[in-house]
């Protein structure tokens, strides 16, 4: 990777002094070229990539300190971002207003680029036992959490017009399956799942997957799933949690595990990874093409590393040159740079071809 970012870097300065230079103008001094907002696996993707290349991003919320605490161009703290704000009506930097245990109230920062790495929001209903037990045997992505609930009692969680498909993604994992669509049997929802999945009543029959239409009125842990004795050097073990679900009426029902289908919504509605204002990226979680793991996010993070390099790289030879730069010749850049720092395909560093 080192020798990957030098040559990187070579070749950029190679474009910049392939010109006579002519009246610069002076640099606008920010107290960094990026900040990064969020600590999840994107966020520090996106800050090593930036700190590889000597950029200067500042990180809020902790993350791994040590691993990148030798690079000197890295600022990492502790703190909440409350605002962000535009500095001119061209985006050419931004104001962030910051506040945490090292300050003694608000820190105003500037920066030429943001980068949000927060995360999305599960918008969860207020049935007691869901928000205690969120991702504790209560999930909702069956490729991250499922298998270490295969074969074991399964309730669906959500709307009715949700049920068919999340049947779908778990019917190589569960067989014993309860969907508990908490009222929402009801003609117009019944009409949503007709156009959303033709056939679903026949499908859920084959797959022996009854509708319990009662209102929930609690989810009770009766055991936890953590297994202490289990061996750390396996890559995956069965987790065996226990739930009681409460109904208005009749019996309870014990459910080993859910798979739940609530709404959420991120910091980015739009597509790719620059949002709608210029200069501000969403990516991981907090990006909206509807791809939410691990690897997702250190690939979005570097990738926008990339680009967003490129970009500040871009903008500084402009004003060297008091010239113009055009978008698609920051495409190629981007492009081309992408195919130097990225592995080849089956390396452990290939993040994928450049489509941004």
């Amino acid at each position: 990777m080192r020798l990957f970012s030098s040559f990187a870097l070579t070749a950029l300065a190679t474009v910049a002094n392939g010109a006579a230079v002519p009246r610069t103008e002076p640099a606008p001094v920010y107290d960094y070229d990026a900040i990064v907002v969020g600590g999840g696996p994107a966020g520090l993707s996106a800050l090593s990539g930036l700190a590889r290349v000597r950029v200067t991003p500042a990180y809020f919320r902790w993350a791994a300190r040590q691993q990148l605490s030798h690079y000197p161009t890295v600022t990492m703290t502790n703190g909440t971002v409350t605002k962000i704000t535009p500095g001119d009506d061209q985006n050419t930097h931004f104001i962030v207003t910051t506040n945490g245990p090292r300050s003694a109230g608000e820190v105003t920062l500037t920066a030429r680029k943001i980068v949000l790495a927060t995360g999305l929001r599960d918008i969860l209903p207020e049935t007691p036992g869901v928000r205690e037990n969120w991702g504790q045997g209560i999930f909702w992505c069956p490729w991250c959490d499922g298998h270490e609930h295969a074969d074991q009692s399964l309730g669906l969680l959500g709307s009715l017009d949700n049920v068919p498909g999340a049947v779908r993604e778990m019917v190589t994992l569960n067989s014993d399956v309860v969907a508990l669509v908490n009222g929402t049997n009801t003609p117009a929802f019944r009409a949503a799942t007709d156009a959303k999945f033709d056939k679903w009543e026949t499908y859920l029959e084959l797959h022996k997957v009854p509708v319990d239409n009662r209102t929930i009125t609690a989810i009770t842990r009766l055991q936890s799933g953590e297994n202490h004795d289990a061996d750390p050097s396996l890559p995956t073990v069965p987790e065996h949690d226990l739930f009681r679900v409460d109904f208005e009426e009749g019996e309870s029902l014990l459910r080993a595990a859910f798979l739940a289908a609530f709404p959420s919504e991120q910091m980015s509605k739009t597509a790719g990874l620059i949002t709608n204002i210029p200069g501000v990226y969403a990516i991981g979680d907090a990006n909206s093409d509807n791809t939410t793991n691990v690897p997702h996010a250190m690939f979005s993070g570097k990738r926008t590393a990339v680009y967003l390099h490129v970009k500040l790289a871009r903008e500084d030879g402009e004003r060297e040159l008091n010239g113009t730069v055009a978008k698609r010749s920051l495409d190629h850049a981007a492009r081309s740079l992408w195919d130097t720092v990225n592995g080849a395909p089956g390396d452990i560093l290939y993040a994928g071809e450049f489509d941004q």
